[in-house]
């Protein structure tokens, strides 16, 4: 059995910097999760994606974003349990919680931290005739690695931000990229939009709307899909690809989780946030995108925000009665609270006679 002060379920960049802001109060984590690596979404659905609204980074790719928040908690030795799904949740007599996986695996801690993201996901897959067979042979609901379509003739559908970030950054690597939506109005940021249309009129992205997909072609590997151009004639057209990239969106499940006895409310756990993002368990709390309250924002820094909240109430359950005291990093560095030898940056006081 693993036995830790918190047990995090989510290995996210929540989940991740939760580790570090219980680290900085000497308190051990544990995560779990049923991907194979840590990082949820930024490692898992778009690695290379770039992010613009982590506070000090202008441009951060998820991938290394999730590096980064791996090399910060280094020093606070975090265990993991990859690639198992927590599956059920026991109070014990002795006041702790035991979660075990799907394989069977036991952990138990006095607090569980809750950053499943928004849980699982199923691609929003189009209605299209035998598209399972060209399903990673030409067919793909995610990227991973961009350069896998460089040269490449790329038909990208969707008409969210993720259609247009794609095309957007795509159209400098793949020999031609196409963008199809099925409205002429788009779902993505303004400033998006404006770039698609820029690109149109360079030539770097053939924009097509409204239209849709209707049939793909291709004898094992996708070659061709046809497109129907919507108005007074519904015009078909047949486009030679090497891929289709259909961005309809994902569809998350909060899974085993679901059946815990939390307040659920339109798939999200519903937590307290006048305090410490507890959810209706005492002992047991919610952060990231997996929780709900007025005001509720789905961003990383929000998260964040969230985590180290959470992990001053979770001092409090670990260490009743006894008082933390608030310290800087910026007096004590990392290296006082993880235990190390190493001497931490003194603060200088400059007397004046």
């Amino acid at each position: 059995m693993i036995q830790t002060d918190i047990i995090i379920v989510g290995a996210g960049p929540t989940g991740l910097f939760a580790v570090f802001e219980a680290g900085l109060l000497k308190l051990k984590c544990h995560l779990i999760d049923a991907l194979p690596q840590p990082g949820g979404q930024c490692s898992e659905l778009y690695p290379k994606k770039p992010i613009y609204d982590i506070p000090g980074f202008p441009e951060v790719l998820a991938g290394e974003l999730v590096d980064n928040l791996i090399k910060q908690i280094a020093p606070f030795k975090p265990g993991f349990t990859l690639a198992e799904r927590a599956e059920t949740i026991e109070k014990l007599n002795d006041g702790n919680f035991l979660i075990t996986t799907n394989k069977g695996t036991k952990h138990k801690a006095p607090v569980v931290a809750i950053a499943g993201g928004l849980g699982s996901f199923e691609p929003r897959k189009p209605e299209l005739e035998d598209i399972e067979k060209f399903e990673e042979k030409g067919v793909y609901y995610m990227i991973k690695n961009p350069e896998d379509y460089r040269g490449k003739q790329v038909l990208i559908a969707g008409g969210g931000d993720a259609a247009l970030d794609w095309a957007i950054h795509l159209s400098d690597m793949a020999k031609k990229v196409t963008l199809v939506h099925r409205r002429n109005e788009f779902r993505g940021a303004l400033d998006s939009v404006e770039k698609v249309k820029e690109y149109k009129k360079q030539g770097k992205i053939v924009l097509i709307t409204p239209a849709e997909v209707i049939k793909l072609n291709g004898n094992g590997n996708l070659e061709s899909l046809v497109l129907q151009k919507q108005g007074e004639n519904n015009t078909e057209e047949t486009i030679k690809v090497d891929a289709f990239i259909p961005l309809f969106g994902l569809s998350p499940k909060l899974g085993p989780i679901a059946k815990w006895g939390f307040e659920i409310e339109k798939g999200a756990i519903k937590v307290h946030n006048s305090l410490d993002y507890q959810t209706n368990i005492p002992g047991v709390f919610a952060i990231g995108d997996v929780n709900t309250y007025p005001g509720k924002l789905k961003l990383i820094l929000c998260g964040f925000h969230e985590a180290t909240l959470m992990v001053q109430s979770a001092y409090q359950i670990i260490n009743p009665g006894k008082r933390n005291i608030l310290k800087y990093t910026t007096v004590s560095g990392v290296n006082g609270f993880d235990g190390s030898k190493k001497e931490s940056p003194k603060t200088v006081v400059s007397k004046i006679e």
